[in-house]
């Protein structure tokens, strides 16, 4: 997989330099009234919704959690909570999302958090030869091996989507 060029620049695609992992930009140009950010980034790149993940905190046990599933679907709390050893799991404050990974809503990216969150991905994504999350930024989107995501957010990967 060649490289795009760095102009757009975010934590995430710098962690993938530096790691020295190969992936795809794939910028777009994000509409403000679009509903959902994910659904948007796999409609206009013209990619199938179920290799674009969107990226979620969750809040589980007073701890702040990524869960990484596909837009075609939604996360299932319940089997969140399970992966995690948990009873329990709620999405998370939007603000507390952003300031713990330093990322805006809707370019929340599993990689180059500010803070590193436990993470889980949705075990669909081991059937893909590559798949795309946010690259850090509202219209970027990154794609990449599902093997080296897990790699370097150090996930867990379990069936927690349910279809939408």
């Amino acid at each position: 997989m060649a490289r795009k060029s760095a102009s757009t620049g975010t934590p995430a695609t710098a962690a993938l330099t530096a790691a020295g992992v190969p992936f795809v930009l794939h910028p777009y140009a994000h509409d403000p009234s679009a509903a959902s950010y994910g659904a948007e980034a796999a409609e206009v790149l013209g990619i199938d919704p179920a290799r674009v993940f969107k990226t979620l905190m969750v809040e589980v046990e007073g701890k702040l959690a990524v869960g990484i599933v596909p837009v075609s679907g939604s996360l299932d709390l319940k089997a969140f909570a399970a992966a995690m050893g948990a009873k329990k799991a709620a999405m998370a404050d939007p603000t507390a999302a952003q300031r713990r990974t330093g990322y805006v809503l809707g370019g929340i990216s599993p990689l180059g958090q500010r803070l590193p969150s436990p993470t889980v991905l949705d075990s669909s994504a081991l059937t893909l030869e590559t798949l795309l999350v946010s690259g850090g930024k509202r219209g970027l989107d990154i794609e990449l091996a599902p093997a080296d995501l897990v790699r370097l957010t150090s996930a867990a990967t379990a069936p927690i989507s349910s279809l939408a």
